[in-house]
């Protein structure tokens, strides 16, 4: 795919602009819950997703020992989706911070810096404050935690294997086939909720709207920002995830958080900025490291702990 160059906008704007869709799209993908529930949101994204991305990128046949990684990739991908049933029983915000966890604690494994452990320590104030007794409008539900978290871990999985597959061919075609692949396996959840209602025009309409918004703008839009940006100064910019997430529930479903809470989506997303400004740059790539313009983990060389995987959740 061609990287845009959009030489009239502002870096930094591109890089906030990139935050805010995926944001905006998931909760443009909330919203669509009542019409076809979160497995047809899971289907009708991850389905457009691919088909995007096959029309841009025309991706050449994968090699046939390519083929299980592409596989693994389209399972972590496939299971990055939990972070839609999660927001059936969680705020936005709440649901993107608890997911972002999960690349957190990848970066922060094995660190030996004593300034991780002050980052570590504040992601840790931060999951407390979002458990505080009666910090909340309503109780958080366990369930809903569950499944943010497993989306998180899934999401810590897409990292290392996108860094696996970007070493062997940089120039998206194997992660688009993965995205494909993780697309039929969400197929057979299309039906659970209403599968009548999927082909509605305006249902049809709506999912191919989430996925441009949530997938395809953020990936054009990084794409342009990192021909211009450091790549740290981007992954600082990208910490802000979590609050973007609480942003986008209070704007478009109109869901509030307590100040605990907001406290709380503040404190994860400096950790995660913390760790990329503190991060020294080593020889070895990081452990989210992929080709085609892709960012890694921080903790290694300053890269973002969630963007490779944010605009595929």
């Amino acid at each position: 795919m061609r990287r845009q160059r959009l030489p009239g906008v502002p870096a930094p704007v591109l890089v906030l602009g990139s935050v805010i869709a995926v944001q905006t799209g998931q909760s443009l993908g909330k919203g669509m819950f009542g019409q076809v529930g979160a497995p047809g949101v899971i289907t009708l994204r991850l389905g457009f997703a691919a088909l995007i991305l096959f029309a841009l990128w025309r991706p050449r046949p994968p090699r046939r020992d390519a083929l299980p990684l592409i596989a693994a990739l389209g399972t972590a991908i496939a299971g990055m989706q939990f972070i839609y049933p999660a927001m059936e029983r969680l705020p936005v915000g709440i649901a993107s911070t608890v997911q972002f966890l999960g690349p957190l604690v990848l970066a922060l494994a094995g660190s030996r810096r004593p300034a991780d452990v002050l980052w570590a320590g504040l992601a840790a104030v931060g999951v407390a404050m979002i458990y505080r007794p009666g910090g909340g409008p309503v109780p958080l539900s366990p369930a809903g935690v569950a499944l943010a978290l497993t989306s998180g871990a899934f999401m810590a999985a897409y990292l290392v294997l996108n860094k696996r597959v970007g070493a062997r061919r940089a120039d998206g075609s194997d992660l688009t086939w993965a995205v494909g692949f993780a697309a039929l396996l969400v197929l057979p959840l299309g039906p659970a909720f209403d599968g009548t209602a999927l082909f509605r025009g305006d249902v049809l309409l709506a999912g191919a709207g989430t996925a441009l918004v949530s997938a395809v703008v953020p990936w054009s839009l990084d794409q342009a920002a990192l021909r211009r940006l450091p790549e740290r100064v981007v992954a600082v910019m990208v910490s802000l995830e979590p609050a973007a997430g609480a942003v986008a529930g209070l704007l478009v479903l109109g869901e509030h958080l307590s100040s605990p809470q907001w406290f709380a989506v503040a404190c994860v997303s400096a950790a995660s900025a913390g760790v990329v400004v503190t991060a020294r740059d080593r020889s070895s790539p990081a452990p989210g490291a992929a080709g085609g313009g892709a960012r890694k983990v921080p903790g290694d060389t300053g890269r973002s702990p969630a963007c490779e995987g944010r605009s595929l959740t």
